[in-house]
């Protein structure tokens, strides 16, 4: 058990706002002695048979003592925590630590009862097994690893709770009570069970926003212009299929209507639920209308005001004001400082924004924290879609604003959700939560595409976004999210073009591309950008500026059916004289081909054919030649103009509906993008796993941090206990021994065996071998005393050299491995050459820990320089094995004790035959309060 702290302290980190089943809200904390009158309240609004669940008998009223004992805690031995919704209770849960006879514990032990009572009108939304989850954190934190339950059997809900958190349990049956207990220590099961939880509530909460029920429009002004007015239009001219309202404190009395639209003066004023409100008021007046909503019992807030974090300190502490009076209510809120929602569902068709025009219906989800780069990509995609309504048009848009509440990460987990969306474009200018956003993202990507462009690359986030701080570069997490699945372009234009790809066509199986078309020198363009870009292109073939529209469809199709080809890029210049006819002509043979063999994808490269490029986006004019027919017209906006999702591995509904681009690279940037991504996906299927080492010592290793930590809140290791520690995981450092004289290296190297290395550490010279400092290969002591005196000589006195005796070791390549917690991203393994390959050139690969067999392999091949390593320009190869192996000791060295905050293996040489560590540091820390493996929260504001 941990040493226990003030028995009275209120501890604040256990407070925490959490997302129920059903998307809404609601603040965990613990119960204090101010908290009588609540429970009391609460209490009398649970039904009689819920009290009779709790007491196994009939229990009317908290007595005196009851409320006392209840409210009174240690937090240590006794700890309650409520559930609260408007500051009122609505499910409190409690243990109390037991000895071992079951009695009240007079000494410290590690088991615990645990009870629950949840309110009648808010069971089923998931509220116990939240009280689970936190209870469950505090307890391990206070040295529990048990926890107890009785149950009635008649109370199929509770247990259901405890059966379905997925720890590991035991359960019996004696006088007439099912006694349930169960470890809680995380296992697989119970942290999938948290993730899935996670992920279907996070969902809800989105979903609840984008498609509700009715919406109101508060600051909606009394004359035509300002933001709350043009918000107000844009949803009734999109032709929402709720109810819409709008709200205005100043109208007149007896004003019924505004634009059409029901007008009322408060929130309150409006007869029926409310699911959505937007706020377009000046900022000191929304929290008067928070309140409305609240107790209105409005589930969501887009609050496009501004003047929160964007403007400043004072800014940012009304932001934060504004969160935490939402989340009283169990709202959660897109912005402040938003531009708006877009649902084009035709069940919803909801535009909650200041765009100027709904933006066609089609699949792909489109986020972006800025509302200016949101209005970009929308007109974008609006231009490169032409006339099409589909797959080229946007399921769902968000732009979040100062994203306060509501991120990327929720909504991301709605789209993996989303039966409407196929795509997913992300501008982000900011990730709060790197480490859950990887995961998330690696989720979504083995399911559909995910794109994203980060702005701010390479300074401060934007003052209304607050994020955790990083030492890791751009590069970096750039990497990480690459590992996760995550198309990374850089500019908003690749984001435009590689989402138009991925929704209009398969992905292609391998890097093999043939190019054809009517003009050679565009065609040798793009063979050279396919080079440029990885791929493998086959020889131009050249059609011929005298290329007819039948002849482009003879060549496709039958670069279509080689087998040698995994995907087609067509090239095309104008024909003298011709127009807008030839393009149509052009683009029909075109779909025509690609309809007759649709598993392989189809870019066009134009120059000045911008008739074409409108041609190839929109609806088939004519019946493709290939014998199918031309798919039915519809309306834009109706239910039929949407194309179903197509299963994995198969190609999009209107895969006849092909990408163009003005310019070679841009085609094949794309396409490229489209390559790697789809060689991820087949990879994702069998992501490997994380071996186990009959040699590791996980326990004893613990042991030694906990008596190292006792020291001190954070240490670096001396060299016996880095050596001690890295053993327990069978990582076997070379010892270098203090050689303060010529006498004492002489003993060293007697004790050691010959031959042996003596280096100087001084920090200007350690890992500096070129610099002299080191020397080689000493065969005898007299060798040893000449290379001493020769040190002292160039260098200086023997305590600024502080040189070091080491037994040398086998020839190989000099490698280096790190280890760091890093405060955003979590734990993260790095890799790459020592010396100026990776100092100097940033040639280092990274994966996130805990790293996989697979994770491993790739991420030694992953360097620019890992040629070096498979036996470059004739040299011995490197026993790549041996590495691989000590990179997943290291990994599951940092995965296994979060109080290992730092690990350096430098060098590490890597021989024909095995490795050695030659130099090693370890950095501790106690752990965090909370980890990714704790409760789910929603971020602290």
């Amino acid at each position: 058990m941990q040493t226990s702290p003030d028995r009275h302290e209120y501890p604040a980190h256990w407070e925490a706002d959490v997302v129920l089943r059903d998307g809404g809200t609601a603040r965990i904390r613990p119960i204090t002695v101010d908290d009588a009158e609540r429970l009391v309240s609460f209490y009398e609004q649970v039904s009689d048979e819920s009290k009779y669940y709790r007491f196994f008998a009939p229990y009317p009223r908290l007595s005196a003592k009851d409320v006392h004992r209840f409210t009174h805690h240690d937090f240590v031995d006794r700890v309650g925590l409520a559930a609260t919704v408007g500051g009122e209770f609505i499910a409190t849960v409690r243990y109390d630590r037991i000895g071992a006879d079951g009695t009240p514990a007079s000494a410290p032990a590690d088991e615990a009862e645990v009870a629950f009572l949840v309110q009648d009108a808010h069971q089923g939304r998931g509220v116990a097994s939240a009280l689970l989850e936190h209870i469950a954190a505090v307890a391990r934190e206070r040295g529990i690893r048990r926890f107890a339950a009785e149950v009635l059997p008649a109370n199929t809900k509770m247990i259901k709770v405890f059966t379905d958190a997925g720890y590991t349990q035991k359960r019996s049956f004696e006088d007439g009570v099912v006694r349930l207990e169960f470890d809680l220590e995380p296992t697989d099961r119970s942290l999938a069970v948290q993730y899935a939880r996670e992920h279907r509530a996070e969902a809800r909460s989105v979903q609840r926003l984008l498609a509700p029920g009715s919406v109101a429009v508060i600051g909606a002004g009394r004359t035509p212009g300002g933001v709350g007015r043009s918000v107000l239009g844009n949803i009734r001219d999109a032709g929402f299929t709720g109810r819409l309202h709008a709200v205005n404190k100043a109208l007149p009395e007896g004003q019924k209507e505004l634009d059409g639209v029901p007008a009322h003066r408060s929130v309150r004023d409006i007869d029926g639920p409310v699911d959505l409100a937007v706020v377009a008021v000046p900022a000191e007046h929304v929290p008067e209308v928070v309140t409305e909503c609240g107790e209105h019992g409005v589930q969501g807030l887009v609050v496009v005001s501004a003047g929160y974090a964007e403007s400043g300190s004072e800014g940012r502490e009304r932001q934060r004001a504004l969160v935490r009076q939402a989340r009283t209510y169990g709202m959660r809120i897109i912005g402040p400082n938003a531009f708006g929602i877009i649902n084009t569902s035709p069940r919803v068709r909801l535009n909650a924004s200041l765009a100027p025009e709904t933006p066609r219906p089609g699949r792909i989800g489109l986020f972006a924290q800025s509302g200016a780069i949101g209005i970009a990509l929308l007109s974008r995609l609006h231009r490169r879609g032409g006339g099409v309504t589909g797959v080229t048009g946007v399921s769902t848009f968000v732009s979040s604003g100062n994203r306060a509440d509501v991120s990327g990460n929720d909504v991301l987990q709605y789209w993996y959700e989303d039966p409407d969306t196929d795509v997913v474009l992300m501008y982000l200018e900011s990730i709060g939560n790197p480490r859950k956003f990887t995961r998330l993202a690696r989720r979504t990507a083995a399911a559909k595409p995910l794109v994203v462009v980060q702005g701010a690359r390479h300074g401060a986030a934007p003052q209304g976004h607050a994020v955790r701080a990083t030492r890791l570069p751009h590069a970096t997490v750039s990497a990480l999210l690459r590992q996760a699945g995550v198309i990374r372009v850089d500019t908003i234009t690749e984001l435009v073009d590689a989402g138009l790809l991925l929704a209009r066509q398969s992905l292609p199986a391998g890097p093999r591309v043939a190019i054809l078309g009517n003009s050679e020198s565009l065609g040798l363009l793009t063979y050279d950008a396919c080079l440029a870009e990885g791929l493998r292109p086959h020889p131009p073939q050249d059609l011929t500026t005298a290329a007819s529209a039948a002849d482009f469809r003879t060549a496709l199709s039958r670069a279509l059916a080689d087998d040698r080809c995994d995907a087609v890029v067509v090239t095309a210049i104008p024909a003298v004289g011709e127009g807008s006819v030839a393009d149509a002509a052009l683009a029909d043979a075109l779909r025509s081909a690609v309809a007759a063999a649709p598993t392989k994808p189809v870019l066009v490269v134009h120059v000045e054919l911008g008739g074409l490029a409108e041609a190839l986006s929109a609806a088939a004019s004519t019946a493709p030649q290939a014998g199918a027919d031309s798919p039915p017209q519809t309306r834009p906006g109706s239910p039929q103009a949407t194309p179903r999702p197509a299963p994995p591995g198969e190609p999009p509904e209107d895969s006849h509906l092909i990408p163009a681009y003005p310019a070679a690279e841009r085609a094949v940037r794309a396409l490229a993008q489209a390559v790697t991504y789809a060689q991820w996906r087949r990879d994702a299927s069998d992501p490997g796993k994380v071996p186990e080492y009959e040699d590791i010592d996980q326990k004893g290793a613990a042991t030694l941090i906990d008596g190292l930590l006792a020291r001190g809140q954070g240490l670096t290791l001396g060299t016996d206990e880095t050596c001690d520690l890295l053993g327990h995981y069978g990582i076997d450092v070379h010892r270098a021994l203090p050689a303060p004289t010529t006498d004492a290296a002489a003993e060293a190297a007697r004790s050691l065996g010959y031959p042996v290395a003596l280096k100087a550490t001084a920090p200007h010279l350690r890992h500096r071998a070129d610099l002299g400092g080191v020397r080689l290969d000493l065969a005898d002591e007299d060798q040893l005393r000449r290379s001493y005196t020769e040190l002292t000589e160039l260098f200086g006195a023997p305590e600024e050299l502080r040189p070091v005796v080491q037994r040398m070791a086998p020839r190989g390549v000099d490698v280096v491995v790190r280890a760091v917690i890093d405060p955003a991203a979590g734990a993260v393994l790095s890799f790459g050459l020592a010396g100026a390959a990776s100092q100097l050139l940033g040639d280092t690969a990274h994966r996130l820990i805990p790293v996989t067999d697979k994770e491993a392999t790739s991420l030694v091949r992953s360097i620019r320089t890992a040629p070096l390593l498979f036996g470059w320009r004739g040299s011995a190869p490197a026993d790549t094995r041996a590495l691989e192996e000590l990179l997943l000791r290291v990994s599951r060295l940092v995965d296994d004790h979060p109080e290992v905050v730092a690990v350096t293996l430098e060098p590490v040489v890597v021989a024909s035959h095995g490795l050695s560590v030659l130099g090693a540091s370890v950095r501790l820390a106690p752990p965090p309060v909370r980890d990714d493996l704790g409760p789910r929260t929603l971020p602290a504001y």
